[in-house]
């Protein structure tokens, strides 16, 4: 009898040393756990602050960069505003004329190509015309008054912007178009233009 209690007695001290150091293992695992965790939440608070404070650098880099371009923007933004309104105002222009207008100003255009040559010497051989956005009744009568004896060919491939007439020998090719006179407003006139389009206050804001 004493013997089966000594060996009760035994067993559980076997049992409960198998506990305690049960006990052991998993407390030592919790503790590398939680420093596991604890160098990892650190790491991850170091990355964030991080993170935070190249954000906050890129962030201020950037600003700046919006500021130092942002007058270059606006001046583009105005100067694209004030080409369209003046390219506005020039078909505005050009829509109010009448097609006798439209034909006396391709003739003040040739008029001012002919002046630059001698076209008796040029003209001597052949011309040929090539006419867009007139017809070919309203070019003899230009060719007529100006004393050009030419054929006339109708360019119905291209498109044009403007009514424009192309005289053309092996020598020389004279070209001589609305376009021309658009530009030339546009060029010479285009302070008066924005002025009038603009204000007065805006052209002062521009020159202080």
């Amino acid at each position: 009898m004493e013997e089966l209690q000594s060996t009760e007695v035994l067993d559980r001290e076997i049992l409960e040393d198998a506990r305690k150091k049960a006990l052991r293992i998993l407390k030592s695992a919790e503790d590398t756990i939680n420093a596991q965790n604890a160098q990892w939440e650190k790491k991850i608070s170091e990355s964030i602050e991080n993170l935070i404070k190249k954000y906050d650098e890129q962030k201020e880099v950037d600003a700046q960069r919006v500021m130092a371009r942002l007058p270059v923007d606006i001046l583009r933004a105005r100067i694209e505003k004030i080409e369209y309104h003046l390219n506005s105002a020039i078909e505005a222009w050009y829509k109010k004329l009448n097609r006798t207008q439209i034909v006396d100003l391709l003739s003040l255009e040739l008029v001012k190509r002919l002046e630059q040559i001698n076209t008796q010497t040029e003209f001597a051989n052949s011309v040929c015309a090539v006419i867009s956005g007139i017809n070919t009744e309203e070019a003899q009568l230009l060719f007529k008054k100006l004393k050009i004896n030419c054929n006339i060919k109708e360019n119905n491939l291209t498109i044009n912007r403007f009514p424009s007439i192309i005289l053309e020998t092996d020598k020389i090719r004279i070209i001589a178009s609305i376009e021309q006179t658009a530009d030339f407003l546009l060029q010479e006139k285009r302070a008066q233009l924005i002025e009038a389009l603009v204000g007065q206050k805006f052209m002062g804001a521009n020159n202080a």
